[in-house]
């Protein structure tokens, strides 16, 4: 009973956490919560309680900063996001046929490689002409992180932090990304028989810590710079990928 007390209050932490970041950022969210629920749930069922969760709070921060559709800087969304779309469903192939172990061993590479990346090219830019020629390679790419792993921010978020968009756009684009992905997922997980009717329950749960500490990290995106939020995001990546390579 006290094992299972402890669990909940982690698996309730990471997700406060990563509730937090999403707040602030319009990101975070399943890079901070996925991996923890990982280790308690196994990959299958950490993925299919992200899924509902991710269509749930994009939808919502996607009509918050629906002004942005509107900036020419979105010009690059539509084929973004319809390659996206395509790459889940390889994703989800991909989650049901390989060992769980190598797509977590995997997902450990990619969040250290996020990680090097963000370290090592912090003022990367992406013009808005760069952004239209790759961004159907970088949805979809973006799209099969996110079937295989429940992650597409080494990718989708990369590519769409390097644009230097404002606030505003960023959160839209992301939430336009997570959104459209996970609207996608979550039917691949049905039909490809890995979805379970309870998880659903459980994602519903999870949505309360969610919905709690969302509006705070909103609130506190005022009050702290995105440098410091980008560097608390970068250190709970790295340790965490480098849990998930070296399987401890």
């Amino acid at each position: 009973m006290d094992f299972e007390l402890e669990r909940m209050a982690i698996m309730g932490l990471a997700l406060a956490a990563g509730a937090l970041v999403k707040g602030a950022t319009g990101m975070g969210l399943p890079l901070i919560a996925l991996p923890v629920l990982a280790t308690f749930f196994g990959l299958h069922h950490a993925v299919g309680i992200m899924a509902i969760t991710q269509i749930v709070t994009n939808g919502m921060q996607i009509w918050q900063f629906r002004a942005a559709r509107r900036e020419d800087s979105m010009n690059f969304l539509p084929l973004f996001l319809a390659t996206g779309a395509v790459g889940v469903v390889l994703g989800t192939w991909l989650l049901r046929n390989l060992p769980e172990r190598v797509l977590i061993f995997s997902l450990g590479v990619l969040l250290l490689a996020y990680f090097g990346l963000k370290v090592s090219r912090p003022h990367l830019a992406v013009s808005a002409a760069m952004a239209r020629r790759a961004g159907p390679a970088a949805g979809f790419g973006s799209g099969v992180l996110q079937g295989a792993t429940g992650i597409s921010a080494p990718v989708g978020v990369t590519f769409i932090h390097a644009m230097g968009l404002d606030r505003a756009a960023h959160v839209y684009a992301v939430s336009a990304m997570f959104l459209t992905l996970g609207l996608v997922q979550l039917p691949s997980l049905i039909v490809g028989g890995i979805m379970q009717p309870q998880w659903v329950i459980e994602a519903l749960l999870a949505m309360i810590p969610i919905l709690i500490f969302m509006p705070v990290g909103q609130a506190l995106a005022g009050k702290l710079s995105r440098r410091a939020f980008d560097l608390m995001i970068l250190i709970f990546l790295g340790l965490m990928g480098l849990k998930m390579v070296l399987g401890i």
